[in-house]
């Protein structure tokens, strides 16, 4: 059920990324992401509600659980993460390639697979360790075929927002398991649908202090014109942290496996930049997707 969950997150993801670049584009980085966190709000803040009234059960898949500071010391930290991350990674998209910037993105699970072994002391098997060097290989591949488009990945600073926003989001990642997992198995044991709902609030709130002091005193530079695309934004976001969430309070789940198949949402938003964006040297990036991809397979088997 969990790995059916995992691919369901991974397509919705892969459209999610395909209309924050069709949002970005002649627009303004900060008005746009402050949308996207007002819309998701506005999506979990009914169910916030009607689970405080006692409409939404607590058997309900929706009901978002109570808990006080206790939790919600876990919950802002979270956000704060995601942010970081989205920010950066929002700045990077506007400026590059949805081809370029997708295969960086599904290096990913590569990064929390490292990060649990340095943090939680987990050891990579022999599948594993090749994983990572196709991954690392895949990057070099990247980087020859980001020049033929005058894109110096050692030098050109939206590469650099897009790595950051990628190891934010493995941060995120292996934060999420400690959320996720009980007390018994060394975690927090949060309610899914409460740190989903709430990090989106305490985002709203952050990002609106960001609108009024970084971007409404120079908005005439930085110009922001409405696209619908931003409500796709939120909605497929939304619908894919929702079953991102979902599969990881299944007790069986493992963290490792489920960010590897949510990282092949970059086949949905490759196919958009070929097709909708017109980005050019597929041929190239394909091969370099390919490697993305193996690299998956082979941690897949290693941690399964």
């Amino acid at each position: 059920m969990w790995l059916l969950l995992a691919f369901m997150s991974a397509t919705l993801l892969g459209f999610y990324d395909s209309f924050k670049k069709k949002s970005l584009q002649h627009n303004a980085v900060i008005p746009v992401l402050f949308l996207n966190t007002v819309f998701c709000s506005l999506i979990f803040i009914p169910f916030i509600l009607l689970s405080s009234a006692g409409i939404l059960p607590s058997g309900s898949p929706f009901h978002v659980g109570n808990g006080g500071w206790v939790i919600h010391k876990y919950i802002i930290l979270k956000s704060v993460i995601v942010l970081s991350s989205w920010l950066a990674g929002y700045i990077g998209m506007k400026h590059l390639p949805l081809t370029i910037v997708g295969p960086i993105n599904a290096t990913r699970p590569v990064m929390v697979l490292v990060g649990a072994m340095l943090v939680f002391g987990e050891r990579l098997n022999g599948w594993q360790w090749a994983g990572v060097a196709v991954a690392a290989t895949s990057f070099f591949m990247l980087s020859r075929s980001g020049k033929q488009e005058g894109i110096n990945f050692g030098h050109n600073k939206w590469i650099g927002c897009i790595v950051i926003a990628a190891l934010l989001g493995a941060v995120s990642g292996l934060y999420d398991k400690y959320l996720m997992a009980s007390p018994i198995n060394g975690g927090v044991g949060l309610d899914r649908m409460a740190v989903q709902a709430w990090y989106n609030i305490y985002q709203t709130a952050i990002m609106l202090l960001m609108l009024l002091i970084i971007w409404y005193p120079q908005k005439r530079k930085d110009m922001f014109h409405w696209d619908w695309s931003i409500i796709g934004i939120s909605i497929f976001l939304s619908a894919a942290d929702f079953l991102y969430f979902y599969a990881l309070s299944i007790p069986d789940a493992m963290i490792s496996i489920v960010s590897m198949i949510r990282r092949s949402s970059v086949v949905v938003s490759f196919l958009f930049g070929a097709v909708f964006f017109h980005e050019r040297n597929l041929k190239a990036k394909a091969v370099d997707l390919l490697f993305v991809l193996l690299s998956m397979v082979l941690l897949f088997i290693g941690s399964k």
